[in-house]
């Protein structure tokens, strides 16, 4: 139930805080309804769930009058122009992305500088000028379309891509025929975690979709039965093949891919944000040929990496936490038969890909690239040598292939790409980007602190050289620490501008990544998420104790995952931070499994229908944790109406009950809501130029930055 929409009229009241120029602010009042669930014989209530129904006339009304506030607050912040102005001339620079041919034909993308959207560009050669195929910022008014993914066929002669409208996940993917730089009649909708792979002949292609959502649903409904279809070119959507689904398992994915050599389609099965999967595959010579359930068990992560005629190469963590590359032979699958191609070592094995027939080994070596190459049969051929202390990614190809790219990016140097030579392993920069940022003025170190429990976690800090380590530096600490994704070095502008505002960056490597492999993960999940807040609040204590800053000029920072993180933390340590910039977070850890994908982390969170994790869960759930008459953190809530990742509600009701809860002398507790927006992926770049002026302008106020 929802309160009325009588009871719901927002009006203003003053409150004792004020603005940059000192004028008292008024926050919207948020009426409070009488909505209260049981869990397991404990009654919580929820007095805000009423925004939860983004579609409702209150729930616009509130969100209108929130902007209100935020935006005219935000405007009269003394350095958000500089900042603006700076963020803006930083970003207006060429990127490119990394190469890849296909069928006689090369691809990437371009941006010239300052375009919302980057442009997909083709080429019969990379010394040639490229011609543009997809500019997404033609697609739209405001540059909220967003080019998603992009597969060309065999022969390099159609393009299957996906576009998206508002940074939503939903996708929907058209045909062009690049000769002729026209879209044929195909057009798929309603695909979401899905690529696209083409048949060897250019028949046809596969994806994964959901059934279509009912009317106003689109952004919030629960995504189960995810289905994996064959589109045949020239034929409408409703004709497409079902190849697989399972009726009896509405929370399993499917991904389907086609070998290079065209002989198997391998189907991936997932189940939410599981460490663990399924492996099937299709025998694509025989039309009618059973799908083979090759690893059914879900006993560990499978990842296809190429095959050697029947021989299936994955990277697998079964019996390697760390992972290894293991060789199945589909004509001999049983376990015993299995080959192992490259052991697990000490390091982390991230990813592996294939090119001119090596295989290509990248690992993180304390959150830091190291790559190593190997033939089919794990015979080392060499050590990759990177241009210093990053991030490298890219490598893969084709089997005849004779070189293969890479990016390699730091803290404080962009992303160069780097062409291979697979014969003689010499690098060679082919792309190196020209911004006007001085990275030599700045440095990067890595150190290690104990945890509340004395583990060691690793964290990067970066600053200016030669400052003096007297508590007086304002700092920004950012975190993630979940879902065994890896926090590694890479550049960005706003990060950019933040070091050259006189900022400490500050980034731990938290339990729950996947830095270290398996274990570190599963440390950090569940029952054990309270370690990554722990872990978060020692790298705040410790920056503290190093006198590299204070709590009085300590920002925290994070987005989905890193969002709760931030909401967790500044709920059980407000004491510890002057300032907090929660975004696009989980927030009612109670609920978040009852819209769009939420149900799929419950394998790094747990639920709060099984009873020991609804206590887990209650004890740390940022809306659940905030307290009437405490300080808080001046907080910068950020969130999008079009997010269909972590529904915006989540961001809304914490928001609303931070503005409770604040004391009435505290600093500003504001929401911001992009329209047009979704989780982060494809928001056009104007809009994260404005959105990253607010947060570094709100910073530098709070924190005393000039």
């Amino acid at each position: 139930m929802k309160p009325t929409t009588v009871a719901l009229l927002l009006t203003f009241v003053p409150m004792p805080l004020f603005a940059a120029d000192s004028k008292p602010l008024k926050y919207p009042a948020t009426q409070k309804g009488t909505v209260s669930d049981d869990y397991h014989g404990r009654k919580i209530a929820d007095p805000f769930r009423w925004l939860e129904d983004d579609n409702s006339e209150e729930t616009k009304a509130w969100v209108k009058s929130q902007n209100e506030v935020t935006f005219s607050y935000l405007k009269t912040l003394p350095k958000r122009e500089e900042i603006k102005s700076r963020l803006t001339k930083l970003w207006n620079y060429a990127r490119v992305g990394r190469p890849f041919e296909q069928g006689g034909r090369w691809f990437f993308t371009q941006n010239s500088g300052l375009q919302n959207q980057s442009v997909l560009y083709s080429t019969t050669s990379l010394e040639a000028k490229p011609d543009v195929l997809i500019d997404p910022n033609t697609m739209s008014s405001d540059g909220t379309v967003s080019l998603t993914d992009y597969t060309p066929s065999e022969d390099g002669k159609l393009l299957a891509y996906a576009t998206s409208s508002a940074g939503s996940d939903w996708s929907e993917v058209r045909i062009r025929d690049i000769a002729k730089g026209a879209d044929l009649m195909d057009h798929i909708r309603w695909i979401k975690f899905s690529g696209v792979s083409w048949m060897k002949d250019g028949s046809g292609f596969f994806y994964s979709r959901y059934d279509a959502p009912k009317a106003g649903a689109a952004l919030t409904e629960k995504n189960e039965f995810h289905k994996l279809y064959f589109h045949k070119l020239g034929t409408p959507q409703s004709e497409d093949a079902l190849i697989y689904e399972r009726k009896d398992q509405p929370e399993w994915s499917f991904g389907g891919g086609v070998t290079e050599d065209g002989k198997y389609l391998i189907i991936q099965v997932w189940k939410g944000t599981e460490p663990k999967n399924r492996v099937f595959f299709k025998e694509l010579s025989q039309p009618e040929s059973p799908v083979v359930e090759l690893l059914n068990e879900a006993d560990a992560k499978y990842e296809f990496v190429d095959n050697d005629g029947p021989v299936f190469l994955f990277r697998t963590n079964l019996d390697a936490p760390r992972y290894r590359v293991i060789g199945i032979d589909t004509t001999k699958p049983k376990k015993e038969n299995w080959v192992e191609i490259v052991p697990q070592a000490k390091a982390m094995l991230d990813n592996a890909t294939t090119a001119g027939g090596q295989l290509f080994c990248e690992y993180l070596q304390d959150a830091k690239s190291a790559v190593r190459s190997f033939d089919f049969k794990g015979k080392f051929i060499r050590d990759i040598t990177l241009p210093g202390i990053g991030t490298a990614g890219g490598f893969g190809g084709h089997r005849e292939d004779r070189e293969t790219f890479y990016v390699f990016t730091s803290f404080t140097e962009p992303g160069a790409i780097f062409r291979l030579d697979l014969a003689t392993g010499q690098s060679t920069v082919w792309r190196r980007p020209e911004v006007g940022f001085d990275g030599s003025a700045f440095e990067t170190k890595q150190v290690f602190f104990p945890s509340k429990d004395g583990t060691q976690i690793p964290m990067f800090i970066v600053h200016k050289r030669g400052i003096e380590l007297d508590g007086t530096h304002p700092t920004l600490l950012y975190g993630y620490g979940g879902f065994n994704i890896s926090l590694t070095p890479s550049f960005s502008i706003p990060r950019a501008v933040w070091l050259e505002m006189g900022g400490i960056y500050a980034m731990p490597n938290l339990r729950g990544g996947g830095e270290y492999g398996a274990d570190w993960h599963s440390a950090g999940i569940k029952l054990k998420k309270q370690n990554v807040f722990d872990d978060f609040i020692a790298a705040a204590e410790w920056l503290i104790s190093k006198k590299f800053t204070s709590s009085k000029k300590l920002a925290i920072m994070g987005g989905s995952n890193g969002g709760l993180l931030v909401g967790a933390c500044m709920s059980q340590r407000p004491d510890l931070f002057a300032a907090a910039l929660p975004a696009v977070g989980v927030m009612d850890m109670l609920r978040f499994h009852k819209f769009t994908i939420g149900w799929g982390w419950k394998s790094d969170y747990g639920s709060s229908e099984n009873p020991e994790e609804f206590k887990a869960l209650l004890a740390y759930s940022p809306l659940h944790n905030l307290k009437p008459g405490t300080r808080y953190p001046a907080t910068l809530v950020t969130t999008a109406d079009h997010d269909d990742r972590v529904v915006p509600a989540h961001s809304f009701k914490f928001a609303a009950r931070l503005q409770e809860c604040q004391v009435s002398d505290g600093p500003p507790t504001l929401i911001r809501i992009e329209t047009s927006a979704g989780h982060g992926a494809g928001t056009a770049l104007n809009k994260v130029i404005d959105e990253t002026a607010d947060e570094w302008a709100f910073l530098a106020k709070e924190l005393g930055l000039n």
